[in-house]
């Protein structure tokens, strides 16, 4: 459940006092971004790089990107102190306001800015994940991109979590592994870590992409290709990774189990962590992070 107090356009308010509006028409059509961050003592982890991915994403979906990066760090934190928030994590959106038939002639901005927060949400270690064919679309022009509209992916988990899964891998048109419904897939085999390649149409994950870049610095072999769901049965280890999640070890992906966490997995999860206790210090030590 999200925290008391939201950060609406210009002003900080009780969730109850935040008003959006049918007139919103990318509230509506899900035209729109956002992106998850974890906080680690009081500070967003890896702010520069999930801002860096909006900007990305909103050059694709044109949509107006009018928010200051270094304001709205300023404004999360805002929320963070407001919530009393030291572990867990928060939430940036931006959506398009003036898009589309069904837009009103109401007075609102543009883009509306929505920051909020909540607690850490709890996960089952090992994970158990089924596969979803037809899951991702890789062939989108919009493949990759977080956008509001996140129907297909709530829906996926929704019926994984029926029957009994954590999470579901989801496949792409071509039948090969793609990301699941809300975190990136990682095997390990012979000491080597896979992972598919953007290509696949899986998120360009923040976590995902600080793991690759510790797998270079701890000497561990890393590659970016096309899988499929054979090589994850196959594979050593199994572990999934997300901004809530960090890496995840998983315990079985459709009936085929694995001995979880490994080794490989272990070893990244501790360097994840030490990563995390050095960017804290730095963003610290530069003054950009408000103490909560």
């Amino acid at each position: 459940m999200i925290h008391r107090y939201v950060f609406h356009n210009d002003k900080l308010l009780p969730i109850e006092q935040v008003r959006l509006s049918p007139g919103q028409a990318g509230l509506l059509n899900g035209w729109g971004l956002f992106t998850t961050l974890r906080v680690f003592d009081g500070e967003p982890f890896a702010y520069e790089r999930h801002w860096k991915r909006l900007q990305k994403d909103a050059r694709i979906l044109h949509l107006p990107l009018l928010f200051d990066r270094d304001k709205v760090r300023g404004q999360l934190h805002e929320v963070l102190r407001a919530n009393q928030v030291k572990e867990g994590c928060a939430r940036i959106y931006i959506v398009y306001n003036k898009v589309g038939f069904w837009a009103s002639d109401e007075s609102f901005p543009q883009v509306d800015l929505i920051l909020y927060s909540a607690p850490l949400p709890a996960y089952r270690e090992p994970a158990r994940l089924n596969l979803r064919e037809q899951g991702r679309h890789a062939a989108s022009p919009i493949a990759g991109v977080k956008v509001t509209s996140w129907l297909n992916n709530v829906w996926n988990l929704y019926e994984a979590q029926q029957n009994g899964w954590d999470e579901v891998v989801l496949l792409n048109e071509r039948g090969e592994v793609a990301e699941c419904t809300a975190a990136n897939v990682f095997c390990a085999r012979g000491g080597t870590v896979y992972t598919p390649p953007l290509s696949s149409g899986c998120l360009e994950g923040v976590t995902r992409g600080v793991l690759l870049e510790l797998c270079s610095a701890q000497g561990i072999a890393a590659e970016e290709r096309a899988l499929r769901p054979e090589e994850l049965f196959g594979a050593d280890e199994v572990f999934i990774s997300s901004t809530n999640r960090s890496a995840l070890a998983v315990g079985e992906v459709a009936g085929h189990r694995f001995a979880a966490p490994g080794p490989v997995t272990q070893r990244l999860a501790r360097a994840f962590e030490a990563y995390v206790v050095e960017y804290i210090a730095g963003v610290r030590s530069q003054g950009t992070g408000v103490r909560g």
